[in-house]
């Protein structure tokens, strides 16, 4: 699966680096190096509703026709993306890219889980293949007289976006830490994912050479924290 993620980018290099800028209204908020991204969180995706747009939206898909927003849905199996009720109209319909620079996954060790982070052996950006979602909640009114007099109840919480990351069967090096791992699309593909001209031809594991694994501190364990010292190598016992 994936659990946590990281960006270790400024806008600017973002921005370029997808030819897609943010918002006005995100870019006020402004974007750094992020080191601990997690599940809950509103983070940088790419839509196809809005491939020159950077947004923000809430990692964990929440179905539209989904009784309420909680549950939020993290990952999404690519052999099963096209069948699944949850993910199936959303495969054919709203799909989006997830910038990233590297992964966390966790491995048994004699002291409790290892993390490790998994990036490129040149530390480049890169798009994970996700989809997205939008969740309107119902509308419900109290105290309606025979003429529909009344006041909403302010359950209405407003619309919600969410979005999910398609994982797939691991390469040999993600292979020795989890049996999943994050679909990392090709470059040439990334805008072809979005459009729909490319399926699960794309939904291939990346090359293990081209990758490495490092252990890194169980301080990303609390992903409240969000710091440069997390992505720093460490010693295992």
């Amino acid at each position: 699966m994936c659990g946590r993620y990281t960006l270790v980018v400024e806008q600017d290099d973002l921005e370029a680096r997808f030819d897609a800028r943010f918002s006005e209204d995100e870019a006020e908020s402004g974007f750094g190096p992020r080191y601990n991204m997690a599940p809950g969180q509103s983070l940088p995706v790419i839509t196809n509703a809005e491939p020159e747009t950077i947004q923000r939206l809430e990692w964990g898909l929440v179905p539209s026709w989904a009784d309420d927003d909680s549950g939020g849905l993290i990952n999404a199996r690519a052999e099963s993306v096209t069948e699944k009720p949850s993910f199936r109209e959303a495969y054919e319909r709203r799909r989006c890219l997830v910038p990233a620079d590297g992964f966390y996954e966790w491995v048994e060790a004699e002291n409790g889980k290892q993390p490790y982070r998994v990036t490129f052996e040149d530390d480049r950006v890169f798009a994970m293949a996700g989809l997205w979602e939008r969740w309107e909640p119902e509308t419900t009114q109290t105290g309606l007289d025979a003429f529909g007099g009344g006041v909403a109840d302010g359950t209405d919480t407003g619309p919600l976006e969410t979005f999910t990351i398609i994982t797939t069967e691991p390469n040999d090096l993600v292979a020795d830490l989890h049996h999943r791992m994050a679909v990392i699309l090709d470059p040439d593909a990334e805008q072809r994912w979005l459009t729909g001209e490319v399926g699960h031809d794309v939904l291939e594991p990346s090359p293990a050479a081209e990758m490495r694994a490092e252990p890194v501190s169980t301080a990303v364990n609390d992903p409240a924290t969000d710091e440069p010292s997390l992505i720093e190598p460490v010693e295992t016992v």
